[in-house]
């Protein structure tokens, strides 16, 4: 092993301890300023409001990786949700109506991920294009309404409790460990990282670059689509306006655990504390009573200073 790779797990570790100090922090001030919040079963129970947003977030931190973005990911929930409920409404079997609102999140990402490969298009361009397409679908085919009365099997995904553990957290955990694996141990993590370092180094090197990018939004809208579902059972109703914001709170995450915005380095574990302490901050903000567009004000703030100390530790890794 090189001087420059020391140098660099060293860089990871510091980080990923900086982020878990700042988390520790961050609960131990809470507690002070809102007495009662330090419960376990509170915190845990705490994981069922982000859990929907954190597996999005494994998803987007292999799309930044390649030096992409994908703004339709709050759309794309909604989507999800809608064709859940009202297909079931239209008499879908539910069992079915959710495997396909999977299927609608998962082409959903491929179909990001086709424009993006096969005809050059931007990131953003395209999925700022498919955001509007799908929370106009979204919004067309519900007009205005929601479905619930959904049977009780259904809350399944995400009202249940295995112990003091929230299913859905358990299912984030999961992910958290499969994507490191595949992220950290795989040829296609390390494929991924060559694209987002250079495409066209990539490229010449014999990697399939479109291949890799059309199973990494297609993987994204995967995880879209697993999230709409545990969304919809969680809150026991579908409609259009779900997702809102998700988009900026899922890319803060990613960016706030160390994952470069421009690509070519990030890691599942620096995401994982990015869920954590951004999902922690804006829980405390709500029992400290502080007003929801603070809450999005300190998300700006997190984001912009994700992206700051990035660089420091880049520079300093140098």
């Amino acid at each position: 092993m090189n001087a420059r790779s020391l140098s660099m797990d060293r860089f990871r570790v510091n980080r990923s301890m900086v982020l878990a100090l700042i988390f520790i922090i961050q609960i131990a001030v809470t507690s002070l300023l809102v007495p009662g919040y330090f419960d376990i079963r509170g915190l845990l129970d705490a994981t069922r409001s982000f859990s929907e947003a954190g597996l999005i977030a494994l998803g987007m931190t292999l799309v930044i990786i390649t030096g992409g973005i994908d703004l339709s990911v709050g759309a794309l929930l909604a989507l999800v949700s809608v064709t859940i409920g009202f297909s079931y409404q239209a008499g879908l079997p539910l069992w079915a109506a959710s495997l396909a609102g999977v299927g609608v999140g998962t082409l959903g990402g491929l179909f990001n991920g086709a424009f993006i490969t096969y005809f050059r298009l931007h990131p953003l361009v395209v999925t700022l294009g498919t955001f509007a397409l799908f929370r106009g679908i979204a919004y067309a085919v519900s007009d205005a309404n929601a479905v619930s009365g959904f049977p009780d099997w259904f809350s399944l995904f995400g009202q249940t409790t295995l112990g003091w553990f929230p299913l859905q957290f358990l299912f984030l955990c999961l992910f958290v460990v499969i994507f490191w694996v595949v992220l950290s141990r795989s040829a296609f993590g390390r494929y991924v990282y060559a694209v987002g370092h250079n495409e066209v180094a990539a490229r010449f090197a014999g990697i399939s670059t479109n291949s890799v990018l059309l199973a990494v939004y297609t993987l994204n809208g995967f995880l879209v689509g697993l999230a709409g579902l545990i969304y919809t059972s969680r809150i026991a109703s579908a409609r259009g306006n779900a997702g809102l914001g998700l988009e900026l709170t899922v890319i803060a995450m990613v960016v706030l655990g160390g994952t470069k915005i421009t690509g070519g380095s990030g890691t599942i574990v620096g995401t994982m504390m990015g869920i954590l302490i951004l999902s922690y901050l804006q829980d405390g903000l709500t029992f400290a009573g502080v007003r929801a567009d603070w809450g999005l004000i300190f998300i700006g703030v997190f984001l912009i200073l994700g992206v700051f100390v990035n660089e420091v530790f880049r520079e300093r890794s140098r």
